[in-house]
């Protein structure tokens, strides 16, 4: 049977990571126009110029499975949003309400606006299949060992994370500072941000286990 034009391009090794890839450059630069604080964008954007290059430059030494690249978009999509907006002011109250006719903070009994925890959560459960298959290409962990290494991979990482807001907000300070870091007040944004990545990657590693077992059958 003749495959379609569709068929024989999804065939390429890198297909799949290029579309997405794709996808996500035009996602960028719709969101790059006119963020709310340029600053801020630009410091949330680190992380992209920095992350993104880097799975380009390996991805001949390391292919990650489609499920993974899913993943890593739907995140780095999250992230722009977030960095467009400043993440304490995504507007996600008013469209739950466009949509519904309620407001989701209310139904919820919510005070603050929660997106950034939502990233938090987020970084863990969509980060997680990637660095389950990095830790399986460059150093197999064993046993139980193949349970806790990729969480506490992502945990470690959700550390450094909280520890350059940190830093930033030291040195910028002010309203570009606040802004980055975030907090809204809360004195144990910090904790809580750590706790939701930890849960998110948690949930996720239960799921890559158990689909790998299931596989195995």
């Amino acid at each position: 049977m003749t495959s379609t034009p569709m068929q024989r391009y999804f065939a390429h090794r890198w297909a799949y990571p290029a579309t997405l890839l794709g996808a996500f450059a035009l996602f960028w630069l719709a969101l790059a126009i006119r963020p709310l604080y340029r600053q801020d964008w630009l410091l949330e954007n680190l992380l992209v110029v920095v992350a993104v290059p880097l799975f380009v430059a390996t991805f001949r030494r390391l292919r990650f499975s489609n499920g993974a690249y899913v993943a890593l978009f739907v995140f780095f999509v999250l992230h722009e949003v977030g960095a467009h907006y400043t993440y304490s002011l995504v507007p996600y109250d008013r469209w739950f309400e466009a949509l519904t006719g309620h407001a989701l903070n209310h139904a919820l009994g919510l005070e603050r606006n929660h997106y950034d925890r939502l990233i938090h959560f987020a970084y863990g459960l969509l980060i997680l299949p990637a660095s389950v298959e990095l830790l399986d290409a460059v150093a197999p962990p064993r046993g139980v060992w193949r349970w806790l290494l990729p969480v506490l991979f992502v945990m470690s990482h959700s550390t450094i994370y909280e520890l350059v807001e940190w830093a930033a907000a030291e040195v910028f300070g002010g309203e570009l500072g606040q802004a980055y870091l975030g907090t809204q007040g809360d004195i144990w944004d910090a904790q809580k941000d750590m706790a939701l990545a930890t849960l998110g990657a948690v949930l996720a590693q239960l799921a890559v286990q158990w689909r790998r077992r299931r596989r195995a059958r």
